[in-house]
This record gives structure tokens, C-alpha cells and sequence, in this order.
């Protein structure tokens, strides 16, 4: 080691680095001995063994859950993980820890000096760890003459051995427990007169980690895993199929700008806005009833209480037999269960976001309130005999060919469950121009649509609707929302159906002429363009709004339009101008094919007739539990200002 030179032969600036080295070297020095003071204090401790800081300790024995921990575990010893909640020390001999395990189960453990049993020294590092570090203990349970206010759990653990397995920082950006206190708690504080820490929601978001480590963040998600979970087998029991879609497409799934864009090798694309298109195609892929749950996508600008930009979605599509009342019953029977598994399998976690957030029990009905929407004047059959809802009673003005804005839907909870006793309700036929492009025009109106939402508390929670099957249709629905078809191209693909049969000549004369086979089955569409052709010549004019099955048996070219038979008397009476009687005097003679807009190609794809629907699960545990905002049921919220953590 180099001598330093003398100080006289010293500069004044080479004097101060001088002195910053030896300053440097002291404290150095200084540090040296204390970590070997301490060295030596654990060393000297006959008891050093039984706590400190170590990774994973091999403890050898069966682990106790926190919240297992009550009287009949009276004198038995225990082994337990968990973090430090709150340390209080009594002097030198005595040291609280609060001990949180799993699902915020809570209980208190004591050291307390005794020869060969607990050191000072081993209080002194008990009472010096930080709240949320990660502790095992091992120790003797207790049960105090005194009820424990400060912990779940009724007993007390007398602590024998603690480590130290990951260790927090000393100053936490938020303080669980301030955290987890009530508004009403902090504004009881303030009346007393005592002004406690309110942790505003930006701050629990950028901190999340911590947040959501408090008991009602706790129960949240495990509600909401408990409606994924119910979801999921409810559907399943109904002979549904869990299919996964992409994300990342070519073009628009839901039509409009709020679509997040992206080059995709070279190509542009978009992240999905719903698993529509795809889960339709599963329906034309003969899978019958489909339903996902995935992550959503919107690029909309919305700052409210219930928009994100991405939301796991709960998605179903089915075919339809008869009506699109199919779906609806499926959504009714659906969440009726959903409702009854949580208030009977989520007490606990429902009691601890209660006590944070106070609400009342959701109010619903054993057979959802279903109604229509309120509408135009109209002449349509069969529009006399429906139950419509007047908005009027609610004292709104609504255009009835417009969509609900946020004021309008909160007076009509309102107004429901004054009326009707229920918060879960169903509107349906709503206006055409305010629904997506695949979405099925109502028959007997075309201003109107088969399409439905629900509301849970005033506030929309489902979109759903009968989808239209025809390739030409949905052509032309899509340039009507401004989609590029060639961006959806391979979806209208996927329902159109190309076919062509032919049948024998039959007695026209015989009235009781049986049924020409083969007959050719499909669901019929056509608007301005005839759906059918007999030899080239004559087009079969069909109801533009139907949505049936139909079995083609005999047909006239003589008279310059056919006939079509369906197997629905109602469905047929309703919709076709041709009398049930004709089919009896005509017959099929040639061949029959279906048109094809230009854009198809020749595969034989076809499509049923279909419907589903799409719920944010997200907004369905934020509203069964009335939070007052999304982002408390999103793990990590994705708005348009937040993209992190």
C-alpha cells in the first residue's frame, strides 16, 4: 500500500478528496464492526438457530393454514406461513406479530422471553421485520381468557421459532391496512374529528401488487372466478363447447373506429374487438353450441365507471331451432345459477367486500323479467299482443329508433324494480341502426332487430342477438357500417351455401302426391333478388325477414313463381304470400341451385340459423357486487390513459 504523501505538500483540493477518502473509510470501518457485533450477538446467542434470515427453510413438518387455526389446536404445536401484517413490541422481554396467511386469515403471535425457550436477541429481530415481509412460525397455540380484536382468528400462536423468508422494503409506497379502510370509517374519522389515510385510485392501481392484498380486493377475485368457473360448467352441462379464437385478425369484428391496429408481417390487422366472427364460424362448422372466455379489445376513448379497453370476455354463440328466445333463455337460466352459486359459495368473500364496500343483495327473479323495447307506431301482426316497455313511466323521452344513453338505463332500473321487484332484467327488439352488422332485422319490422341486452342495477351488462346467416345480407350489412369486406371475407364465406339436386317428374293431377325426395334443407333469406331458380326461369319469393328451415317438396314453374312448404305452419302462414294448398297442385320438374353473390367461391359451406351473446365479466362482478367502478374488478386495469403495471 502506497504512503499518502504529507499534508503541508498538499494542494487545498487535493486536501478535501483527502478527507472525503478518510470519511469514506470510517464509515466503512464503522459498518464492519457492527455487522460483526451482530455476528457476534447471534453467535453468543445459545437460541441463534431458532430465527434470522434464510430462503427455504426444510422445517419437515405438516403446514397449518391460518385460517385453521382456532381452539381445538389448544397446546398443540403448528407450523405457519404468512406475512407481517403489524409488530408491536413491549419492551425488551415482549413482541406482538400480526401473522396474515392466505385469503386474509389473520391471527396473533407472541414472543415473550424465557430461558432456553425465546432470547432477547430473538425479539429484537421479530420486532424489527417489516409489515408484508414473508415469515414461517413455528410455535405452541394458545387461547386467551380476552377476545383478540386485532385478527380473525381467535387463539394466539406462542411463538418457539420464526425465519425471515423474503424480506419487504421498510417503507411501502401504501399501507394495506389503509388500504382496506371503508369511506364510512374515514368519514366517521373525520365527524370524530380524526383525519385517516384515504388511498385514492390511481395510487392502488400503480401499486396493484399491494392492493390487491387487502381482504375485499381478496373476495373480488375470487367472486369472479367463482362466475368464470359457473360459467363455464353450467354450459358445459348444456352440451356447449369451449372453443379458443384469435385475437389477432384482418379486419373489424364489431364494425366501427374503436379497433387498436397493428401491422401484422407486413399486413394490417387489428386486435380482436370480440370473438364474434370466429365463434360464428364454429356455428357453421357444425359444433351447434360454442362459447369462450377471452380477452377483449376496444380503442374507445370512454373515461367512464364502466369502460376498459380490454376485458376478459364471456362469450356464447348457439344455433336457434325456432326463435331467437332460445338465447335469451339460455342467458336467464345462465345467471340465475351464477347469482345463486355466489350468495351460496361466496359468503365469506361477499361479507369482505361488504365490509369495504357496502352494498345490498342483488334483487332477481327464479324467471327473468323480459320485455320489448318501446317502439314506433307500428301495424306489424302480431305487435298488438306483446308486453312493450313505456319509457314514458319513467319519466324519459326516447327516440324509438335510438340506442339507451347511461341517465335513460339508470331511471329504468329504477323504474323495474319499483315495478317488478328485480334488478335483473331483459329488454329486446332493439332498433337495426344502433346494433352490430350481423345482427338479424326483426321479421315483422325492418327498422327493428332480433336482438336483446340485460341489465343488472340500471346498468347493461349483455349484448346479444340472432345473427344473420345469408352471405348476401351480411355483405351488404357490413358496407353499411363502413367494413371492408375483403377483411371479412372468409367469415360471409363461411355462410354461403352452393347446392343443386335433381328430381323426377310427378303427377301434376294427383293432389295426394307423396313428397319428392331427396328434398334440399336450408334457412332462406332474399330481399330484391330471388334465392332460388327452377330451370333458370323462375325465382321463389320468400319472406325477407325469415329465418326457418325449409324443406323444398314441389314447386311451379308454370304460374311464374313457386312455391316453398314449411315444415312451421305459423312460420309459414306469417311469412310467405303462397297458400299451404298450392304445394298440393304443383310439382318440381328440372333442378334447383342457389344463387350466389360474386364474391363466394363454390364450397358447399352453408349456415344454420344462429344467435348468441357477450358479457364483460368484469362489469358482471362489479355490478352484482354495486361497485362504484370497473377498475376495482380488473386485476390490471387497461383504460386509455393506463397501460401499466
Amino acid at each position: 500500500m502506497s504512503t499518502p504523501p504529507p499534508l503541508d505538500t498538499l494542494s487545498k483540493k487535493q486536501l478535501k478528496k483527502e478527507k472525503i477518502k478518510e470519511e469514506k473509510k470510517k464509515r466503512q470501518d464503522e459498518s464492519a464492526a457492527t455487522s460483526a457485533a451482530a455476528s457476534l450477538s447471534i453467535t453468543e446467542d445459545p437460541l441463534s438457530t431458532n430465527y434470522g434470515d434464510i430462503s427455504l427453510p426444510d422445517m419437515g413438518k405438516k403446514w397449518t393454514p391460518v385460517g385453521s387455526l382456532n381452539e381445538e389446536l389448544n397446546n398443540q404445536e403448528v407450523l405457519i406461513r404468512g406475512r407481517v401484517q403489524a409488530t408491536r413490541p413491549v419492551g425488551k422481554n415482549i413482541s406482538f406479530i400480526v401473522l396474515r396467511g392466505r385469503m386474509g386469515f389473520t391471527v396473533q403471535c407472541v414472543l415473550t422471553v424465557a430461558d432456553g425457550v425465546v432470547s432477547r436477541q430473538m425479539v429484537k429481530f421479530a420486532s424489527g421485520l417489516n409489515k408484508e415481509s414473508f415469515v414461517d412460525v413455528v410455535g405452541i397455540v394458545s387461547v386467551p381468557s380476552q377476545p383478540i380484536k386485532g385478527a380473525t382468528q381467535q387463539v394466539e400462536v406462542q411463538v418457539r421459532k420464526i425465519y425471515c423468508i423474503n424480506k419487504s422494503v421498510s417503507n411501502l409506497p401504501i399501507n394495506i391496512e389503509d388500504a382496506a379502510r371503508s369511506e364510512v370509517d374515514i368519514e366517521n374519522a373525520l365527524q370524530a374529528g380524526e383525519q385517516l389515510v384515504r388511498v385514492n385510485q390511481d395510487t392502488r392501481l400503480n401499486y396493484r401488487v399491494l392492493d390487491i392484498r387487502t381482504p375485499a380486493n381478496q373476495g373480488i377475485f375470487r367472486v369472479q372466478s367463482q362466475v368464470g368457473n359457473i360459467f363455464r360448467q353450467f354450459l358445459l352441462s348444456k352440451e356447449f363447447v369451449e372453443i379458443h379464437t384469435p385475437k389477432l385478425i384482418a379486419g373489424s369484428s364489431e364494425g366501427g373506429s374503436a379497433v387498436f391496429r397493428l401491422d401484422y408481417k407486413g399486413q394490417p390487422a387489428c386486435l380482436a374487438q370480440s370473438p364474434q366472427l370466429h365463434k360464428q364460424m364454429a356455428i357453421c362448422g357444425d359444433f351447434n353450441r360454442v362459447f369462450e372466455v377471452g380477452p377483449v379489445f376496444r380503442a374507445e376513448d370512454s373515461f367512464t365507471h364502466r369502460h376498459l379497453c380490454e376485458f376478459t370476455g364471456l362469450d356464447v354463440e348457439m344455433e336457434i331451432d325456432e326463435h331467437y328466445s332460445e338465447v335469451m333463455d339460455i342467458v336467464d337460466a345462465l345467471f340465475v345459477e351464477i347469482f345463486d352459486s355466489l350468495n351460496e359459495k361466496c359468503e365469506t368473500d361477499l361479507e369482505a367486500i361488504r365490509k369495504q364496500y357496502p352494498f345490498e343483495p342483488l334483487k332477481y327473479l327464479r324467471r327473468t323479467l323480459r320485455r320489448y323495447l318501446q317502439r314506433r307506431c307500428s301495424n306489424a301482426k302480431g305487435t298488438n299482443t306483446r308486453i312493450f316497455f313505456s319509457f314514458s313511466e319513467a319519466g324519459v323521452d326516447v327516440n324509438p329508433l335510438g340506442d339507451l344513453n347511461t341517465e335513460t338505463e339508470r331511471k329504468l332500473g329504477q323504474l323495474v324494480l319499483e315495478k317488478y321487484g328485480t334488478e335483473f332484467y331483459i329488454l329486446h327488439q332493439y332498433p337495426l341502426a344502433v346494433r352490430p352488422f350481423y345482427t338479424m332485422p326483426s321479421y315483422d319490422d325492418p327498422a327493428y332487430s332480433n336482438s336483446f341486452d340485460v341489465f343488472i342495477r340500471g346498468e347493461e351488462i349483455i349484448s346479444g342477438a340472432q345473427r344473420v346467416h345469408v352471405p348476401e345480407f351480411l355483405e351488404a350489412r357490413a358496407k353499411a357500417c363502413n367494413i371492408d369486406v375483403k377483411t371479412i371475407s372468409t367469415y360471409i364465406d363461411a355462410f354461403s351455401g352452393v347446392g343443386s339436386f335433381d328430381t323426377p317428374a310427378v303427377d301434376s293431377e294427383d293432389a295426394n302426391v307423396p313428397s319428392v325426395e331427396p328434398y334440399f334443407q336450408l334457412a332462406v333469406m332474399g330481399r330484391g333478388k330471388p334465392d332460388f331458380v327452377i330451370d333458370d326461369q323462375v325465382g321463389i319469393e320468400c319472406g325477407f325477414y325469415s329465418c326457418v328451415h325449409l324443406e323444398i317438396k314441389y314447386v311451379s314453374a308454370g304460374r311464374g313463381k313457386g312455391t316453398v312448404w314449411d315444415t312451421s305452419p305459423q312460420i309459414r302462414n306469417r311469412m310467405y304470400h303462397h297458400q299451404p294448398e298450392d304445394l298440393f297442385h304443383h310439382y318440381v320438374h328440372g333442378s334447383v341451385r342457389v344463387l350466389q353473390s360474386s364474391h363466394c367461391d363454390s364450397h358447399q359451406y352453408g349456415a344454420p340459423p344462429h344467435g348468441g351473446f357477450g358479457v364483460g365479466l368484469e362489469r358482471v362482478v362489479m355490478l352484482f357486487c354495486a361497485l362504484n367502478n370497473i377498475r376495482k374488478t380488473s386485476l390490471f386495469p387497461r383504460d386509455p390513459l393506463r397501460i401499466a403495471p
